[in-house]
């Protein structure tokens, strides 16, 4: 490490960092204005404004938009430093441009490890806090009611309820079957279905029928105490809080879910790979950034600002639309999560092979 290289990593690092606190900071002041007139309906209290929904919600935008922040600052930077000659006179004095690429590498590295444990650890037990606020004070997205569930709560046993009421823990209308392989040895049919505790069920006006090869066992009663791997709150986990679990409960949620045979999994697909696929965004924005702003060029600082925040909007554009497709089994959603990264990777090889040149 050269005191050039420190020279470089501190004005990426410090122009990253300047240009987050600016952009936030005007993002705050958007947000307030309009929901200002929500906080007043509702009395909130300063200090929930504050601490749960303003102080979340700088950690997570700034994650949600490294990409943009990386790359302006790149392209700001890296254009005074051309329009100043100093690349030119690194080059002069016998750096290469792979070598000028090193400190680069170096600060995509740190904000790759920053984005990585804000994403997968920091950001979703701060998020959990603003949606409850948001879900309490400003948009309710909570169901309180659930209808026609039907997932595979352990290996070979089928659980359908027609409906169920999360406040009051009863469920109308279930049905309970096992299965041995392909082979359905049992049925278990009732009126009513509510939650005890400790994943303790009670059913009420029930029947069940046993089946064994030609015979079958037909046992009915007005109460039967049952034990189910599950409990309410996994009936109503919603997309909005895929961003409430960490990288590694996030991955054992989706691996549960499909062991049980729920298909509403592709938000939080999309959620895990955006997880990896956003931080390494940070290689590839900062990659495209040089390649684009090391030369000086006529126009200055402005041409490359404009060619760069286009290039961002259409980044964030394929990150959304590519979200979009996958919940709507369109895309896949590695493919929904990573499109943006190898398109842009595409755009960034040629263009950098063109300026070490």
């Amino acid at each position: 490490m050269k005191r050039l290289d420190w020279y470089i990593i501190r004005k990426f690092l410090g122009t990253f960092f300047f240009s987050i606190v600016l952009i936030l900071s005007i993002a705050i002041v958007f947000d307030l204005t309009e929901k200002m007139d929500d906080f007043f309906e509702n009395q909130v209290p300063l200090r929930e404004i504050i601490f749960d929904y303003y102080l979340p919600f700088i950690p997570y935008y700034m994650n949600m938009f490294s990409s943009l922040f990386i790359f302006i600052s790149v392209i700001f930077f890296t254009s005074k430093l051309a329009g100043n000659s100093e690349i030119i006179a690194m080059h002069a004095a016998g750096m290469s441009y792979h070598r000028l690429m090193v400190p680069y590498a170096l600060s995509a590295t740190l904000l790759f490890v920053l984005g990585m444990l804000l994403g997968g650890w920091v950001i979703p037990r701060s998020s959990e806090r603003m949606l409850h606020f948001t879900d309490k004070y400003v948009d309710h997205f909570t169901s309180e009611h659930a209808r026609n569930l039907q997932l595979e709560v352990e290996p070979g046993t089928i659980l359908y309820i027609e409906s169920f009421q999360r406040r009051s823990n009863i469920g109308y209308r279930c049905s309970i079957e096992k299965f041995d392989g392909k082979t359905l040895i049992e049925r278990t049919t009732a009126d009513r279905i509510y939650y005890d505790s400790l994943e303790l069920w009670h059913l009420d006006t029930y029947t069940r029928r046993r089946f064994d090869a030609m015979r079958e066992t037909l046992d009915k009663g007005r109460r039967l105490d049952i034990t189910l791997p599950i409990i309410p709150d996994e009936m109503f986990i919603t997309a909005q809080q895929a961003q409430q679990m960490t990288t590694p409960e996030l991955r054992h949620y989706m691996q549960r879910q499909r062991e049980r045979g729920s298909g509403n999994v592709k938000a939080f697909e999309v959620e895990y790979h955006k997880r990896w696929a956003s931080p390494l965004g940070a290689f590839i924005m900062t990659l495209l950034g040089v390649t684009m702003s090391s030369r000086k060029v006529r126009g200055g600082m402005g041409k490359n600002l404009g060619i760069g925040l286009i290039l961002t909007a259409g980044y964030i554009l394929f990150s959304t639309v590519s979200t979009t497709f996958s919940v709507n089994n369109v895309m896949s959603p590695f493919m929904a999560a990573w499109l943006p990264n190898f398109i842009f990777l595409a755009i960034s090889i040629p263009l950098y092979i063109r300026a070490s040149k």
